[in-house]
This record gives structure tokens, C-alpha cells and sequence, in this order.
């Protein structure tokens, strides 16, 4: 078993992870331990890209190119970005 370590935070956050935990039925530390094993780092999102890239060119025949990666990103950062405010357009 890992040896346990605490992690410093504001009070404001302590509390916003606690109502969180709360709500999921888990411990902070659950939440903290469920976030970490699965939101992936920068690294392995690379190489999930490159099995993509990887699979798009040799099943269809697609290449991918930078500028379709550019339109990708500003598609998903859209899509998962803050809601437009009302009236905006």
C-alpha cells in the first residue's frame, strides 16, 4: 500500500471537494484518487492522437494535417469551453 501524504488547499477548495465528495458518495480522498487515474496527462493524450492519426491513415486513407488539427481544437475547445452569455453571438 502507497504511503499516505496530504495535499495543501485553501479552505474554499477543502469545502467545494468535500460537497463534491458528498454528492458522489465517496471521500475526498475517492475523488481525488478517481480524478487522478482517470483524467489522462498531456503525454498520454499525445500518443492517443498518434494512434489516431495512425488508424485514420492506414484504415481510410486520411492524412491529418496540422491545419485539420487547428480546426479540431478550436471545434472542441468550443464545445467544451463556458457557455455563451445571453445575446451574445
Amino acid at each position: 500500500m502507497d504511503e499516505d501524504t496530504s495535499i495543501k488547499v485553501a479552505k474554499a477548495t477543502r469545502e467545494r471537494l468535500a460537497e463534491l465528495a458528498q454528492e458522489r458518495g465517496t471521500t475526498i480522498r475517492g475523488l481525488v484518487e478517481s480524478l487522478a487515474a482517470s483524467a489522462p496527462t498531456k503525454a498520454e493524450l499525445r500518443a492517443r492522437a498518434d494512434v489516431a492519426r495512425t488508424e485514420l491513415r492506414e484504415r481510410f486513407g486520411i492524412e491529418v494535417t496540422p491545419a485539420d488539427e487547428t480546426a479540431g481544437q478550436r471545434l472542441w475547445d468550443q464545445l467544451t469551453g463556458p457557455a455563451p452569455t445571453a445575446g451574445a453571438a
